[in-house]
């Protein structure tokens, strides 16, 4: 199931929300308590007509959901809640009911009305539907996050199977806009008004739930999260899994020119070349499923078709003795940083002898190699 960066909501289930402090982890917890539907809620024996996103009861009951004793602070939390838009409450002075209703509620998938049938979800069971900007508010109205803002933060930035992230293919990924997959810790501090150790820390606390891939130079680190909802059984992938695609993108955008940090080139050729290297892995899986069933030549004999090399590298002839014969074997021009001797005429299937097609990292640069079939 996607979870694309164009979709408005994102999914929390409930045996997954966090027990931390703060604006949006009361917020949650509210959110939690409200009516999935319309119907007739029951509070101490009264029966109450509630909306979806609504709950109707007493301040004793708000101040459980809250998990606070103070009624005082029980109603400071609603009217922060209320000034930032959060949600509205009202409460009646003869007969104490009070009912607070959720803002950002997912009208559109609610259910049908059932008078006679539960109005609120067990607790444990179930998801909350959570807007994907709801952390927006606080970034702009530079307030400072507390652990269960920025945890929510995280978690409402998850994208899953999205074309403009190469990354969220292996797993469901944390991205801040079009050009925010490759995250510093800088950027985060600076976003929920923290420092840097803080941000480290916060990770070390929460590795179970967010695992951190640090990428060389100042690229950035990539952050999955581990439990968002999916169909599929999905596992936190491999070091070298990431950094493979991590060196696709770099390939495809060898002869890309940007402006900016090295982060923020890493996050437009992130965007810009995703979709290329995820064509690249889907033709690579459809190749090793055996679906290019084998053909038959002249003589009757079976023979397997394997897919055609495009490698574009940096080769280098500069300490070959017999340069002349290289240009012949290869047909192309050559120059660049590697320097192996080529003295015969070699097959596609050997051109792992000289690299790895997967490492980017032992060149730089390219040139188009044609091979001899005859």
């Amino acid at each position: 199931m996607k979870c694309l960066r164009k979709y408005k909501w994102v999914k929390l289930p409930r045996k997954e929300m966090p027990e931390l402090k703060g604006r949006l982890g009361y917020w949650l917890k509210l959110a939690e308590s409200a009516a999935f539907r319309k119907g007739i809620g029951t509070y101490c024996g009264h029966k109450n007509p509630v909306e979806p996103g609504m709950w109707a009861g007493g301040i004793v009951g708000v101040k459980a959901i809250l998990g606070v004793r103070s009624r005082t602070k029980a109603f400071q939390i609603l009217d922060h809640l209320k000034a930032l838009g959060y949600l509205t409450y009202t409460r009646d002075a003869e007969t104490k009911l009070l009912t607070y209703q959720i803002t950002d509620w997912v009208m559109e998938y609610t259910g049908e009305e059932c008078m006679d049938g539960a109005v609120y979800a067990t607790p444990g069971y179930g998801f909350v539907c959570m807007p994907r900007d709801i952390t927006e508010r606080l970034a702009e109205m530079n307030y400072k996050f507390d652990e269960a803002d920025a945890w929510l933060d995280l978690w409402c930035h998850t994208v899953f199977r999205d074309y403009g992230n190469a990354f969220s293919f292996l797993s469901p990924v944390i991205q801040y806009g079009k050009y925010g997959s490759m995250l510093t810790l800088e950027t985060l501090g600076k976003r929920w008004g923290w420092e840097k150790t803080k941000v480290w820390r916060f990770f070390k606390n929460h590795a179970t739930c967010f695992q951190l891939y640090r990428l060389p130079n100042s690229y950035g680190s990539v952050i999955y999260s581990r439990f968002y909802p999916t169909c599929d059984e999905i596992q936190m992938p491999e070091e070298e899994s990431v950094m493979s695609i991590f060196r696709k993108i770099l390939i495809c955008a060898q002869n890309t020119h940007t402006a900016g940090s090295v982060n923020e080139r890493g996050n437009r050729y992130t965007a810009w070349k995703s979709r290329r290297v995820i064509k690249a892995m889907e033709e690579q899986e459809q190749n090793e499923s055996g679906e290019n069933a084998p053909i038959q030549n002249e003589s009757g004999i079976s023979v397997a078709l394997s897919a055609l090399y495009n490698a574009r590298v940096i080769f280098s002839c500069r300490n070959c003795k017999n340069s002349r014969n290289c240009i012949n074997a290869w047909g192309s021009d050559y120059k660049g940083k590697l320097k192996p001797k080529i003295e015969k005429k070699y097959a596609p299937g050997d051109l792992h002898t000289f690299f790895d097609l997967d490492r980017s990292d032992q060149y730089g640069g390219e040139i188009v190699f044609s091979f001899a079939t005859g």
